[in-house]
């Protein structure tokens, strides 16, 4: 048996003094962390030349604070707690060269704060849950928790437009027998279909964002003319934000159907370990691969195939998919307005789906190696 973790996303309906007071928390918890953030950078410009100094350095924890600023006493510590864990693990991602040096959060970030599952202090009723400093905030969960599943946290959000999420995770024990790779399908990432497999299926992405730009546009337009701080910009702000959260709803919703297609398919999924980021902005695509969230596609297909005892392969970036025949593996350039791979061998295939066959032709390699 093997411990797993599952989160639950239910909309919450708390009421205004509730609604305040989670709106208080995301501001003391950003407090918080930037309190402490100061602190460390003022000891890191200090002490860098000298890591053993710097290593003896201590984090100042939330208590310090609550002496100097008695209204941090008003909110849930556990979640003060967790503002200090997250400067931690973000400075180990900076000493281990992961990520950049932390940086300030801002009010314009994301308003969301984790409290943890203390003495019963979080608690799952019909229509309500309990949460410290809140008590019964009423919830609609539109679908169980099977009862073998142990609440360990809760993270609170708010939305730009105003909507309240608690995202519940959950710890059980599952037995994972991992499967036989029999069938495998490769996946080569293309701009406007999100994918095209081994299989000759393309996903057919309707590209939600683009479909959207113009209304946006138009939102945006009339934004700008408000007068920023007004309750007209105010109201024009949560129409902009809200045109922005349907096309995201509409994007995950849209690739949790495709990766469970996939996953429910194939033993084994072979992708390539692409910089989105980086290419992005080497090849001026950022808008088409933001809409395509391959990203976070890739992250639902890793966790649904793990759960089944399936795998997800990542074939190197520099693997050349595009250049390779499929056929006879002979390697040629290729330029990117090419959009058929024609080989003197006598292949002559669509580029992404030629891709796709060197891809799972990779995949299977590796396999059969370990």
């Amino acid at each position: 048996m093997v411990k797993q973790n599952k989160a639950y996303k239910f909309r919450l309906y708390p009421t205004e003094d509730q609604a305040f007071l989670i709106r208080k928390t995301f501001g003391c918890v950003r407090f918080v962390y930037n309190k402490m953030l100061a602190e460390r950078k003022v000891a890191y410009e200090k002490y860098k030349d000298d890591s053993e100094q710097l290593k003896k350095q201590k984090l100042p924890t939330p208590a310090k604070y609550k002496l100097e600023f008695e209204w941090l006493k008003e909110v849930d510590s556990l979640a003060l707690a967790n503002a200090q864990l997250n400067l931690q693990t973000a400075y180990k991602h900076f000493f281990s060269g992961q990520n950049e040096f932390p940086t300030f959060k801002s009010k314009k970030g994301r308003n969301s704060y984790k409290t943890n599952v203390v003495n019963g202090n979080i608690m799952l009723f019909a229509r309500h849950i309990k949460l410290p400093k809140l008590k019964m905030v009423r919830i609609k969960q539109h679908r169980e928790i099977p009862q073998d599943h142990i609440i360990k946290s809760c993270t609170i959000s708010m939305t730009p437009t105003g909507k309240y999420y608690v995202s519940i995770l959950t710890e059980y024990e599952k037995e994972i027998v991992q499967k036989e790779s029999e069938s495998i399908v490769g996946l080569d990432f293309a701009m406007s279909e999100l994918y095209v497999s081994s299989e000759g299926e393309k996903a057919n992405y309707p590209r939600f964002y683009r479909q959207m730009v113009g209304r946006l546009a138009k939102a945006q337009r009339v934004l700008s003319r408000r007068i920023k701080g007004s309750a007209r910009w105010n109201k024009q702000r949560i129409v902009v934000a809200k045109l922005h959260e349907k096309v995201a709803n509409q994007r995950n919703n849209f690739l949790h159907h495709k990766s469970k297609e996939l996953t429910t398919q194939f033993d084994v999924v072979a992708i390539e370990d692409l910089n989105m980021k980086g290419m992005s902005r080497a090849l001026n695509f950022g808008k088409s691969v933001a809409d395509n969230g391959w990203g976070m596609f890739t992250t639902f297909l890793s966790y649904k195939l793990q759960e089944q005892g399936k795998q997800l392969v990542k074939i190197d970036k520099w693997f050349p998919s595009t250049k390779t025949c499929s056929n006879c593996e002979a390697v040629k350039d290729i330029s990117l307005s090419e959009r058929v791979y024609a080989c003197t061998c006598g292949v002559n295939l669509d580029r992404d789906y030629n891709s796709a066959l060197n891809i799972r032709n990779e995949a299977i390699r590796l396999l059969a190696l370990v």
